[in-house]
Formats: C-alpha cells, sequence, structure tokens
C-alpha cells in the first residue's frame, strides 16, 4: 500500500523534536537508554560486516541519528548502520577498492555521500512513490536472500576457519571443507550469542539481548584468556576522529563504478524507511512526510560519509525500541548517540576484548529476523504464483552478484504488476437475487443470469498493454450465450483510459453492434476516466442514452429494446 504524501509546514531543521514538552524528558531518555543498548552491539557487528573498523559502526549511528534528527520529521525513525544495506555494497566496494583508484574506507565514505544526495534529490522532487517499486512477496525473496549472505559470510568466524572467495555457493563449498579444522570454542560462543539474541527478542523484547551476549562473550575471553588462534578477538581498535572531510578522488572517473550501486542502496533505504514510516506514524492518522524523511536519510548519509562511516538506513527495530519504549521524540535517538560517542572515544579496551565469534553470532540472529518465514507461509496459503516471486527473487539474489539480484527482484515485481495490469480478471457479473446488486458468481452463493443481458465487469484501467486482450474476453462471453441481445459494460474498475484502449473498446462496440446486439456502459465512477472517455469518442461512440449510473438502471431502460 503506497503512503499518501500530504503538505508537509514543519520548519526545515529539528521538524522531528516540535511540540515537545518537559513532561515528555523522561519517556525520551529510558528510551535512549533502551535505543543504546540494542542498537550499539549491532553497530559493531554491522560495521564488521561492512569490512570496517567496529568503531565506524558508531560513527556511522552518530551521523545517521543526528542527520536525521535535524532533518527528518517522524518521531520515532531510528537511523544508523543497517545490515541489508551492508551486504549489497560491501562486494561492490571490494571491487571498487580492487581496481585501485580508491582505497576501501574511502570508497565506503564517498558511498555514502552520494546514496545521501540521491535520498535529499529524491525528498526535493518530493518521489515517495519511488518506494512501492517492489511488491511484498519480491521485498521478502530478496531480504531471504541477504539473509543468506549474512550467514554464509559470518560463518568462517563462529568457526574460526579461512574465508573462501568466490561467489556465495563457492564461498559454502569452501568453508564446509575447513569444517573438521573448527575450533569449539568459538563454535559455543557463536551460537550462545545467537542463541541469546534470539530467544530475547521473542521472548522479552525489552532485555537488550544482545548486549548482554557480547558482554558475556567479551567477560569469558577476559577471564579465560584464550589464545587468539583459539579465539580470535577485535583487538586493539583505531581511534575515531570525529573531524568532517570530503573523500579524496583522483578524478571524476572513480565516482562512474560507485553511481549505480549507490542508486540500488538508495532504492533499498527508500523502501525500507517507508515500511517503517508506515508502521510507526508519528501520530496515528496522521500526515506522513515520506519524501521529507527521505531526505532525513539522506542527511544521515552524509554526515556519516563526511566522518568517514559509510551508509545507513532506517531500522525498524530500533525504531520499535523508541515508539514501544516510551519516546516521543528524536531526543530518544540523541540520547543514544550521546552513549555512543562515549564508547566510541572511551571504551577501545572493552571492544577490543570482543571476540569475532560473539560479532558473527549476533549478525546472524540479525539474518534470522529478516529471513521472514511467517510472511511466506502466508504468501504461500493465499494460494496464488506471488510465492514464485519469493523464489526467484531470493534465487537471484543468492546465486548472483547482489547488484544484479536486486536489479532482478525490480524487474520482476514491475514485470507482476504489468502482468496484472495487462491480464486483468474480466468476468461476467450476475444478479443478486432480490436485489439489485450485479456481482461475480460465487460458489457459496446464488445468482441470477437474466435472459439475453451480459452484463461484463471491466476489472482494470484499459490501455495499449490490456485492451486487445478484455476486447477478446468479452467476445468470447458473447459467444459463449449465443442469444445475448444486450451487453452492459460496468465500468467501476475502469480507472484511466488511454487514447489506444478507447480505440480498441470502440471498434468492439462497433462490431457488437453489427451483430444486432445493444451496448451500455455503466458505473464510469473516475473523473479522470469520465474526461478521457469523452475527449477519446468512447461516449460518442455509444451515444449519450447509453451511459448510465448503474447496471440495474441500464438493464431496466434498455431491456424492452431488446
Amino acid at each position: 500500500m503506497a503512503l499518501a504524501e500530504e503538505p508537509d509546514r514543519a520548519p526545515l531543521l529539528v521538524a522531528s523534536l516540535r511540540g515537545w514538552r518537559r513532561d515528555w524528558l523522561r519517556g525520551d531518555l529510558m528510551a535512549g537508554l533502551a535505543l543504546a543498548a540494542v542498537a550499539l552491539p549491532a553497530q559493531l557487528a554491522t560495521a564488521r560486516l561492512v569490512g570496517v573498523s567496529p568503531s565506524v559502526g558508531l560513527v556511522a549511528f552518530i551521523g545517521g541519528t543526528v542527520g536525521f534528527a535535524l532533518f527528518g520529521s517522524n518521531r520515532f525513525l531510528s537511523v544508523g548502520s543497517d545490515s541489508t544495506i551492508a551486504t549489497i555494497f560491501a562486494g561492490g566496494l571490494a571491487t571498487v577498492a580492487a581496481g585501485g583508484g580508491l582505497n576501501y574506507p574511502e570508497a565506503a565514505a564517498l558511498l555514502a555521500l552520494l546514496v545521501g544526495a540521491i535520498l535529499i534529490g529524491a525528498a526535493v522532487l518530493r518521489a515517495g512513490w519511488i518506494a512501492d517499486l517492489l511488491s511484498g512477496p519480491v521485498i521478502t525473496g530478496f531480504l531471504a536472500g541477504i539473509a543468506v549472505h549474512i550467514i554464509i559470510s559470518q560463518l568462517p568466524a563462529i568457526l574460526n576457519v579461512p574465508n573462501a572467495p568466490g561467489r556465495l555457493p563457492s564461498q559454502l563449498v569452501g568453508i564446509l571443507r575447513h569444517v573438521p579444522e573448527a575450533h569449539p570454542m568459538t563454535i559455543v560462543i557463536g551460537l550462545c550469542v545467537l542463541a541469546l539474541s534470539l530467544a530475547t527478542s521473542h521472548l522479552a523484547p525489552r532485555v537488550p539481548g544482545a548486549l548482554l551476549a557480547l558482554l558475556l562473550a567479551a567477560g569469558v575471553v577476559w577471564v579465560l584468556h584464550p589464545s587468539a588462534d583459539v579465539v580470535p578477538v577485535l583487538g586493539s581498535l583505531p581511534p575515531v576522529t570525529m573531524r568532517p572531510h570530503l573523500p579524496s578522488i583522483n578524478t571524476l572517473r572513480d565516482l562512474e563504478p560507485l553511481l549505480p550501486l549507490a542508486f540500488i542502496v538508495a532504492l533499498v533505504c527508500m523502501m525500507q524507511s517507508a515500511a517503517v514510516l508506515r508502521a510507526y506514524p508519528s501520530e496515528a492518522g496522521g500526515p506522513r512526510h515520506v519524501s521529507r524523511d527521505f531526505g532525513g536519510v539522506g542527511a544521515g548519509c552524509v554526515l556519516a560519509g563526511l566522518f568517514g562511516a559509510f551508509a545507513v538506513n532506517a531500522s525498524p527495530p530500533n525504531t520499535s525500541v523508541v515508539a514501544e519504549g516510551g519516546g516521543h521524540t528524536q531526543l530518544a535517538g540523541l540520547v543514544a548517540v550521546v552513549l555512543a560517542g562515549v564508547l566510541a572515544l572511551f571504551g577501545a579496551e572493552l571492544l577490543a576484548v570482543i571476540p569475532q565469534a560473539a560479532l558473527g553470532g549476533l549478525l546472524i540472529s540479525i539474518a534470522c529476523r529478516i529471513f521472514q518465514v511467517r510472511e511466506m507461509a502466508r504468501i504461500l496459503r493465499y494460494g496464488g504464483t506471488e510465492i514464485l516471486l519469493v523464489a526467484a527473487s531470493a534465487g537471484s539474489v543468492i546465486l548472483l552478484p547482489i547488484q544484479t539480484g536486486m536489479l532482478i527482484s525490480i524487474v520482476l515485481s514491475l514485470l507482476h504488476s504489468f502482468t496484472i495490469i495487462a491480464r486483468p480478471l474480466c468476468t461476467e457479473l450476475l444478479r443478486v437475487p432480490g436485489t439489485t446488486v450485479w456481482w461475480p458468481p460465487m460458489e457459496d452463493a446464488a445468482s441470477k443470469r437474466e435472459p439475453g443481458v451480459l452484463v461484463f465487469g471491466l476489472a482494470a484501467p484499459i490501455n495499449f498493454t490490456n485492451a486487445s486482450y478484455v476486447c477478446r474476453r468479452l467476445t468470447e462471453l458473447v459467444a459463449m450465450r449465443h442469444s445475448v441481445t444486450l451487453v452492459v459494460l460496468e465500468a467501476s474498475g475502469m480507472i484511466d483510459i488511454d487514447y489506444t484502449g478507447s480505440r480498441v473498446l470502440q471498434q468492439t462496440i462497433a462490431r457488437l453492434r453489427d451483430g444486432g446486439i445493444t451496448v451500455a456502459l455503466t458505473r464510469l465512477l473516475g473523473e479522470r476516466a469520465q474526461l478521457q472517455a469523452g475527449r477519446s469518442g468512447l461516449i460518442a461512440a455509444l451515444g449519450p442514452k447509453q451511459v448510465f449510473r448503474t447496471v440495474d438502471d441500464a438493464v431496466r431502460a434498455l431491456r424492452p429494446q431488446v
């Protein structure tokens, strides 16, 4: 379902804090503490997934949260590093860095600036509709593919075996070959962090299970002092420098390989942000400023890139912590930013003893949450072919480079939408006995067919993609009935008609009339469709006396002529 855009008359800056009251302070403080406990461990783990120092994940969280608090409008939306987009751009950045034009951290920061610029551009152009390019089943399959990527990428850390090169299937085969060399202690640490994170997220969502799991893992390493060969840890981290700077590029050609990746990452940010905004509006039933909030996420990406981090995104679980934890405004996020800054500047010793297997287990728990088994089951129970979209989208992301899989997912979604429009469900309508209602035939309800009358439901906009199909379907139904002398076109679903659609429909009406069949049009409700039907000559071809408000009016008026 698309998010409706409404005029945004809020101030340019800190709109998410407008109307703040002193009695909200306690709720924002408590929500900020809960957000820090839940979000900061994930920021460390996601930075490792990106391939940079874990402390850079804290910088990304700071930049994303401050940027959105300044320029966004939603009171609850939490922005920071995100495993979905991290998985997408990590491989692309590695390819760019291997080309020699940019080093990896510079490429990551530059990509963040490009993604931010695209999102801000989308906000200026009020392009919130872009978030609707992917259907639900395609998004479900895409996230499932991303989850598989995350899980396989973290198996070497949990098993303490070497990473395997190549595409995902080759990586899995290489990892399985090294399973006999796995270290039991890292497996235990990783699985315990995974189990505790999943258990708390399902049984006690308010408990910061990820934070407790990392602290317990760090405590085990601190007490037992295992060697780095047995349990690799993060070790000493480079100091965090909170000085803004532009990534250095040699020529504009350095941007070329990053631009397609930036557009893909920006599109995923739009889709995920729109989903979060739909789930957690600032006010129930209140205005939604989707485009503006795209700009807020874009501002977060720009700040993250200026401080040497990577692209950020809206986070569904972190947003739920703020909204359901008593938060009222973006002040909750700013409280978490202060704690993230303290950890980044003074928590190097604590971070150094965190086992890499623990971060791997935390990332796999995130992957398990975005692998939406329940949603897949609902799509399967729906009984249509859309479960095939889930499988195709997931398979393309798993078997191909993620960027390619993402593009294929977009194409699949658009093709699915095109197929629905190009092959709409147009059927005969029957009278419900004892009423003036005309309805598609139902197995569990009686319905009545009027002798000599065919009521045909135009269940879609009529345009160049489907006009021939719709008219062919109408002609087939007339031929099947044999004795039809009145055709009533029920047009409540025809909200739009283009030139080609009108011409094909007029030609079909002329053929029916040549065969001695009267044709009427009813329930043309859409103002746009009415205007286009008049301009294109459809109303003139029918004749004004052949246009009615209801099917029953048409049948009563024209049946005597039959």
